[in-house]
């Protein structure tokens, strides 16, 4: 059994709907279908969930959102009446539009797009229609309850067999909807694999597979055939956005591969994503690079830093204390440094180096702004001689300054920190280099 996830470009539109149709037709063993909400058509379109939260926002501020309500109508009824589907949309539209006028939360606002793309779905597909907030659960504080939803999930799979789930959201123990973060429906997808122990994970979306870089960045770059877990998450945290980083858990604990395809090009092999790649020769030295910009480097500078106990932990509870994310921790012998993205610093830099100053004892702090976080990233660089080496002398040779350098001791990933300036260039040499 199959389970497959459909991004919001590949439900876009009636002509989307029927390459999704062929797909499921072509094989079987596609049981399973986890829809996002309707997306663009175009680049001037609009995303169905876009759209949502602007509706919301028009609300909170007493705004009329007539105009963007009837965008919204126009989607849903325009896919059925393509189709030639008899759900009765407009009954569930017009439901919303009285929700809408007498207040409505938030979460569920936003999560009727994946509800009513995947009604559509559902009769189209001759599929069950199973509401996500009936199969994945939450607990009050959040957290996703695994045993519950699996458990919901395999009885409604024994009741129905073939079922279309809405991706994005779930339900409280009080029935109340809550959503995901943006690109949850990922996630919706893999738990049901898990919990179904589907032979795969199918991720269909407008991409016939993950990258070696950004094709903003780099002409054309080279398909990735086969990616492990662990690879995929460090450039996913690194800005590769194909899979939702957070999708990868439940899949992996099952030992279930995922596949990314093309909705738009089925028949092109993807990129397969598993735990562990057996008897592969050795000849691929990185897997793919990724990067962002603008991150901001704290920079401690005190004799001897490195055999105080204690000085580090002072200095991550400052960033606790101002609900920072910390990124890295190079150190040295008489300095460390702590690297944090510069959007969560803006409105309280000086107070963060005002307090770290006096915490530690520092003799000075140096802050450094402007950086970007390169990661070169490969399951085989650990067995392969001068790979770190080879990344810095292609920088060099490039005039490309290091500012920081990061590797983990599992040798999956380099991190290089350049100036914002030379971000480009950087992925551009490495890639050229490697490829």
């Amino acid at each position: 059994m199959i389970v497959t996830k459909f991004g919001g470009s590949s439900v876009a539109s009636s002509e989307q709907f029927k390459k999704v149709k062929h797909i499921i037709e072509s094989n079987p063993d596609r049981q399973i279908v986890i829809s996002s909400a309707v997306g663009k058509k175009n680049s001037e379109d609009n995303k169905v969930t876009d759209l949502l939260y602007l509706l919301f926002a028009h609300i909170q501020y007493s705004v009329s959102f007539e105009h963007l309500y009837k965008v919204l109508v126009e989607k849903f009824v325009n896919i059925k009446e393509e189709l030639g589907l008899t759900y009765d949309i407009e009954a569930e539209l017009e439901k919303l539009y009285k929700e809408l006028k007498k207040g409505i939360s938030q979460d569920y606002l936003v999560s009727r797009g994946e509800y009513l793309t995947s009604l559509l779905m559902a009769e189209y597909l001759g599929f069950a229609f199973v509401d996500a907030k009936d199969v994945i659960r939450f607990s009050y504080n959040g957290k996703l309850d695994m045993e519950e939803s699996e458990r919901a999930i395999r009885q409604k799979y024994a009741q129905y067999g073939k079922m279309v789930i809405p991706g994005f959201y779930g339900a409280l123990p009080d029935g109340s909807v809550r959503v995901m973060s943006r690109g949850g429906s990922d996630i919706t997808g893999s738990i049901v694999a898990k919990a179904l122990d589907a032979e795969v994970y199918e991720n269909w979306t407008d991409v016939s597979g993950i990258l070696m870089a950004d094709p903003r960045i780099i002409d054309n770059p080279k398909w990735i055939e086969v990616i492990t877990y662990s690879e995929l998450r460090e450039l996913s945290y690194m800005g590769a956005n194909v899979l939702h980083e957070d999708a990868i858990f439940p899949v992996k604990e099952a030992n279930i591969p995922i596949m990314i395809k093309n909705t738009n090009a089925p028949d092109d092999p993807g990129t397969k994503i598993v735990d562990i790649v057996e008897n592969e020769p050795k000849s691929q030295k990185i897997t793919g690079i990724s990067g962002k910009r603008d991150f901001t480097v704290f920079t401690m500078y005190r004799h001897n830093s490195s055999n105080e106990i204690g000085i580090l932990r002072k200095a991550l509870e400052v960033f606790e204390k101002y609900n920072v994310s910390v990124e890295h921790v190079p150190s040295g012998i008489d300095n460390f440094s702590i690297v944090v993205a510069t959007s969560s610093i803006e409105r309280c830099m000086y107070d963060i180096a005002s307090e770290l100053k006096q915490v530690c004892q520092t003799d000075s702090i140096k802050i450094t702004g402007n950086i970007s976080l390169i990661a070169v990233v490969g399951r085989n660089m650990a067995s392969q001689c001068g790979m770190s080496g080879r990344v810095f002398k292609t920088l060099g040779d490039h005039d490309i300054n290091i500012r920081m350098i990061a590797q983990g001791s599992d040798e999956i990933n380099i991190i290089v920190g350049v100036e914002n300036e030379d971000f480009k260039k950087a992925i551009q040499v490495i890639y050229n280099e490697f490829s």
